[in-house]
């Protein structure tokens, strides 16, 4: 039911009449309307009184939607109160929010007392709507808490890709995304760290099992996981993974310094503005690479079958009429767009509402509207037309069914010869393609080919991923995402865990901290474009997606290299003397 079929009083004749009134008038009648709501929720139905929080919603009188839903059942309550904090999380309204949460009523000294928390760190640490979502999660209960994640929907800003409530991905207008921008960029500052912190480190050592050890403890008294946790003391990449099995530590390592949040409320490195490692994806990747784990991860981005096959029969029609006038250009390609519709998302190996599979979804997305033109990708990354400029007699002057997809590269993994210790070298992403045949029935065919214009934008994609990194930041989480992968599919093929004697705790699959929940991506806008080639017009097609299998790196005879200078470094990484409860060090 949309907002404006849902605002309605015991009378349509009385809701007609309200938003006919004049903007004086409006304010006048609204607030004797909202009372009369709020009076007659009391005695009605829980049918009625959603009905009437979402009219009040629809009406932009969220207080007196609140004070509705606190008068409801504790089930039905959680569920309201959730709704109009969405709405006004993505309305980048964060105080609006937080008024939003006496509502709920569990435990006032409890909402209180957490949200000072949550109300210090937004003041202190930018733009982070981690301990606000936090403090929502842990004095709320029902399906938008559910332990599989697949429940409400708790999102903070994007960069330039929004998912709708239908689970519809799609870009951000620039005056919808200029709106969020503009909120964000008056909370954007440094993050509130100690001095340690945020000096930046050459390699920062960060101890697993003493950070699942004080998640634990946070989490066991009430607590919110605190800002250097989520952030993984501001690591930016993974070098080392090293064991201590005497001491029961398994400890990773890479370049580090202190954060701030960017204009989409992202953490980025204060100096390089590469996006932080995050304890939600690392916790993620865990489950994904565990005992009962998928063991592999990824997307993929697909056209409807008999969608494809109304184009393809399109294009053939009328390529058979000739060259399209310039004026019936436009319209032309509006046709194809409606014909395609909209194309599937798929995740696997990870829940489909996590921060990874939304990192996946939207840099796969993001590198096929460059791959189609209608993304720029710089200089050194021209689109599929530009590179068939320079070789018009490869035009095909058909439906043009290519493959994209990003997996995990990575040059080289040494370790000890124990394999205590273990070191990542040249890990990154590259991009792959495939020339697809497309039957008449509109089915894609696999080649294991792929045609010399596809391959030189999936090189020339990879080469300077570097510098599209720099300039996107989804692409540098993506490059994040799959470190962290690396390390998790190192515990579970080396069996770090078990000769650690750790169980992983809170972080297992089972365990307590469940990661923030977002948005499910469900479709897409179709992913296509054309131009003219020869006096023909050429129609592209992608589709793709992105593949993390870890384990098939680790397990490349080609990568793995044994050295025995790794203990060296083990050693001189091990931590000296800690403060009570210090999870991290820098190495000296």
């Amino acid at each position: 039911m949309t907002r404006a079929m849902c605002v309605e009083a015991r009378s349509e004749h009385q809701t007609a009449r309200l938003f006919r009134l004049g903007a004086a008038a409006c304010a006048t009648s609204l607030a004797v309307f909202a009372c009369g709501i709020a009076s007659q929720a009391r005695g009605d139905d829980a049918v009625n009184a959603v009905q009437a929080v979402d009219g009040l919603m629809a009406a932009g009188e969220f207080g007196a939607a609140a004070d509705i839903a606190a008068q409801q059942p504790e089930a039905a309550r959680g569920e309201m109160v959730k709704k109009i904090v969405d709405d006004r999380l993505q309305a980048g309204d964060v105080d609006g929010a937080k008024a939003v949460l006496p509502a709920l009523g569990q435990s006032r000294d409890r909402v209180e007392a957490t949200g000072q928390v949550a109300r210090n760190q937004m003041t202190n640490g930018g733009a982070n709507f981690s301990e606000l979502i936090e403090l929502i999660q842990t004095v709320t209960e029902g399906p938008w808490f559910d332990i599989d994640a697949e429940g409400g929907t708790m999102t903070p800003f994007t960069s330039g890709i929004k998912v709708d409530p239908n689970g519809v991905l799609a870009r951000q207008a620039r005056e919808e995304s200029n709106h969020q921008v503009s909120h964000v960029r008056q909370q954007a500052r440094a993050a509130h760290l100690n001095g340690d912190m945020a000096q930046p480190s050459a390699l920062r050592l960060v101890s697993l099992t003493r950070l699942e050890k004080e998640v634990a403890r946070r989490l066991a008294e009430g607590k919110p996981v605190v800002e250097s946790m989520q952030n993984l003391a501001g690591l930016s990449h993974i070098q080392y993974v090293l064991l201590y099995p005497e001491q029961g530590e398994i400890v990773i390592g890479g370049p580090a310094e202190g954060w701030r949040y960017n204009e989409q409320g992202l953490p980025v490195g204060a100096v390089s503005q590469t996006p932080t490692l995050q304890l939600d994806d690392l916790v993620t990747v865990m489950r994904t690479f565990s005992p009962n784990g998928q063991t592999v991860f990824g997307c993929s981005i697909d056209p409807r079958q008999e969608n494809l096959k109304a184009v393809k029969d399109f294009v053939a029609d009328s390529q058979s009429r000739g060259a399209l006038s310039p004026a019936g250009v436009r319209s032309w390609a509006t046709k194809i767009g409606n014909l395609l519709g909209l194309q599937d998302i798929t995740v696997f190996g990870v829940p489909g509402s996590s921060r990874v599979a939304r990192v996946m979804v939207e840099a796969d997305y993001r590198m096929k509207l460059i791959g189609i033109g209608k993304l720029d990708g710089g200089s050194q990354v021209p689109d599929y037309f530009e590179l068939l400029a320079k070789n018009p007699g490869l035009a095909s002057g058909n439906l043009d069914a290519l493959r994209w997809w990003m997996t995990l590269q990575c040059e080289a993994v040494v370790h000890s010869p124990e394999k205590n210790a273990f070191e990542i070298r040249g890990a990154g992403v590259k991009c792959l393609s495939e020339n697809q045949h497309l039957t008449a029935s509109g089915e894609r065919i696999a080649t294991g080919k792929s045609e010399p214009v596809n391959q030189q934008f999936a090189a020339n994609f990879t080469s300077h991923y570097e510098e599209l990194a720099k300039k996107d930041p989804i692409f540098a989480d993506l490059e994040g995402i799959f470190d962290l992968a690396l390390v998790a599919a190192m515990i579970q093929n080396n069996q770090l865990d078990q000769r650690a004697g750790w169980d992983r705790g809170v972080f297992a699959a089972n365990g307590e901290y469940r990661p923030a929940s977002y948005a499910t991506p469900k479709q897409t806008e179709s992913v296509i474009n054309h131009r003219v080639f020869n006096g023909q017009d050429v129609v592209l097609q992608v589709a793709g997606g992105v593949r993390g299998d870890a384990m098939a790196v680790l397990n490349d005879a080609a990568v793995n290299h044994e050295s025995p200078r790794l203990g060296t470094v083990a050693q001189q990484a091990q931590a000296g003397e800690l403060p009570a409860n210090r999870w991290w060090w820098d190495a000296k």
